[in-house]
């Protein structure tokens, strides 16, 4: 499963989102908006207007959600 977060340095909810990915085990590509301020416009364009940002294949959602993540591991196990 391929997985990216956008996140900025000082994101309290970035950090706790890849934590959280992390402690279930979770790979993936971290993009910091701080060094590529160009993908902002990209994702408010797709409606996000909070960090951090995640995508997979098959589906995306912003801030903190350990309800998605959960579900990413249900995905993951199936």
């Amino acid at each position: 499963m391929r997985i990216t977060i956008y996140t900025k340095e000082d994101c309290v909810q970035c950090h706790a989102t890849k934590r959280a990915m992390e402690s279930r085990g979770f790979t993936f590509e971290m993009v910091n908006l701080d060094q590529f301020p160009e993908a902002v416009d990209d994702l408010k364009a797709k409606g996000f207007r909070q960090l951090p940002v995640v995508v997979t294949e098959a589906e995306s959602w912003s801030g903190f959600r350990p309800d998605m993540i959960n579900r990413l591991c249900v995905a993951a196990g199936a």
